[in-house]
């Protein structure tokens, strides 16, 4: 059984900064792409920022560029995102995904924490 547990969000004001932190646990054998994702009320969840694991390739959206980091920690099995200069529009829950591979072979399959909530206002 694989398990995505989030934590780190809370209420920042605007410019400020917070980490969410992923943790995946369980039995499985290899890790693959590990991403966030966000959805705030109304609307659709939208990818914010992945990273590859075998090349540590890292994509982000355009409205996140230049603020958020996201990185990876495989002995740990942890993935982060550092989010600064926060902005209001940033308000969402935040999901943290992974494609896991169970055995030595065979298909990856994407797992999903239950999120965590990210406010940031005045």
């Amino acid at each position: 059984q694989v398990q995505v547990v989030e934590s780190g969000g809370g209420l920042v004001q605007p410019g400020g900064s917070l980490r969410l932190s992923c943790l995946i646990s369980g039995n499985f054998f290899k890790i693959s792409v590990m991403r966030w994702y966000r959805q705030a009320p109304g609307k659709q969840r939208e990818l914010v920022a992945a990273v590859a694991a075998e090349s540590d390739t890292r994509s982000y959206a355009d409205p996140v560029k230049g603020r958020f980091l996201i990185s990876r920690d495989d002995s740990k099995k942890t993935v982060i995102l550092q989010m600064d200069s926060l902005k209001p529009e940033d308000t969402a829950v935040y999901y943290c995904s992974a494609d896991v591979r169970e055995r030595q072979t065979g298909p990856f399959y994407k797992y999903w924490g239950q999120g965590t909530q990210v406010t940031v206002s005045a």
